[in-house]
């Protein structure tokens, strides 16, 4: 079927690389007039890029990609943000951890070394992945389940969010624009995510270099000042005063390596812990 053969395009690109439109004929078994048929379609919804005799995906596109390709795509890079994340959790303070594909990566790393927390999370797969650790105490944030990106939102959840205080969010974004405006592009994450950083002291945004220059479709707000930013080398250094101009901290991690800081303004300590 043809809504398949879009979705094993996308798989192989993904897994492959720019691929030319012969070598995706050949993995598609399907004719090459049908492949560029398919391909334009899939640049028109700003899936995939043209290059010269083939495609790749799209850099920076705001179309979600299934969830366990995403949490693949840039996985050094998002090691070593979440590296860098997970440095920052204080033993015994309440953390909440968003349902990105990145913040999944700290979720992962308090699975092999527990640091002894509250967390709440409106993530399915952060949840699963924290399942049964010893020393952290898990509440899921409940609402309507988003299969796109397995996260809980809506009403229920938001409600569930004015009714607690965070000492520290840790948030993936979709988009930052260089106003630093942060986007998303589904109106219930959106909304979560206004909600997440209205409820909490300390604001860890992790984002991968493809995240900056950005816009998508709803606007969660500013990047609030005196929030922490995680990123890569990856990330021009024209970024990097920019951000310091937001009043935020720049923390910049190699993928691969120990990740180094540089200061922009002093954190501010988080609120109590529990």
């Amino acid at each position: 079927m043809k809504s398949n053969r879009l979705e094993a395009i996308r798989s192989h690109l993904y897994a492959h690389g720019p691929t030319s439109i012969n070598d995706l004929s050949q993995a598609m078994n399907a004719s090459i007039a049908t492949i560029r048929r398919d391909l334009a379609e899939l640049e028109e919804a700003g899936t995939v890029d043209r290059v010269h005799g083939g495609a790749r995906l799209a850099q920076g596109s705001s179309v979600e990609i299934d969830f366990d390709m995403r949490e693949q795509q840039s996985i050094s890079e998002k090691r070593s943000i979440a590296t860098a994340a997970y440095q920052l959790i204080k033993p015994h303070s309440s953390v909440f951890l968003d349902a990105g594909t990145t913040v999944l990566q700290v979720a992962s790393l308090l699975r092999i070394e527990p640091v002894p927390c509250l967390v709440f999370t409106n993530g399915l797969r952060v949840a699963q992945e924290l399942f049964n650790v010893p020393r952290v105490r898990i509440n899921l944030v409940g609402g309507s389940l988003r299969n796109e990106n397995a996260s809980f939102v809506g009403p229920l959840a938001e409600q569930m969010l004015h009714s607690i205080w965070i000492d520290t969010l840790m948030l993936g974004v979709g988009a930052i624009a260089d106003d630093g405006v942060i986007y998303s592009i589904d109106s219930t994450e959106a909304r979560l995510n206004t909600t997440m950083i209205e409820r909490s002291s300390r604001h860890i945004i992790l984002a991968t270099a493809g995240k900056f220059g950005h816009n998508a479709t709803f606007a969660v707000g500013k990047v609030p000042k005196g929030a922490i930013i995680i990123t890569s080398t990856l990330l021009g250094d024209e970024w990097h005063e920019r951000i310091r101009e937001w009043g935020c901290e720049l923390i910049v991690t190699r993928p691969g390596s120990v990740p180094a800081t540089q200061n922009a303004v002093e954190v501010e300590n988080a609120g109590p812990g529990i």
